[in-house]
């Protein structure tokens, strides 16, 4: 097994229940952690034979860019699409930060995780 980890990913986007946050946006940042079967990449040192970060970031965009009201809601679909996207992927975990929120007080960021462990038959 081993661990890849795609971390710091901003992106500005439109989530949130207020009408204002729909309008103007906000700042992100995301942070992706797979665990998966390292064993054969390390030996082949092929892309086809990992899982591609690259594909992990374009994910995290492209879900970051479908709004939402709720931050749980995009760290679901993003889980949701890594796991399907890549099968090879055991346990995913997903946190969403969202940076100086709109709730009346100082507030550096408030953010929400979820970790999800693949099912098998």
């Amino acid at each position: 097994m081993g661990i890849i980890r795609v971390r710091d990913i901003k992106v500005h986007t439109n989530h949130g229940c207020l009408e204002e946050e729909a309008k103007i946006g906000s700042d992100y940042i995301v942070h992706v952690k797979v665990e998966t079967d390292l064993s054969v990449s390390c030996k082949t040192d092929k892309l086809k034979d990992t899982v591609d970060y690259v594909s992990i970031y374009q994910i995290v965009f492209t879900e970051m860019k479908q709004r939402s009201e709720l931050l749980e809601t995009v760290v679901q679909r993003i889980i949701d699409e890594i796991m399907e996207k890549h099968l090879s992927v055991e346990t995913v975990s997903v946190e969403v930060a969202k940076i100086n929120p709109p709730i009346g007080g100082d507030v550096g960021y408030v953010s929400v995780e979820r970790k999800a462990k693949r099912e098998r038959n």
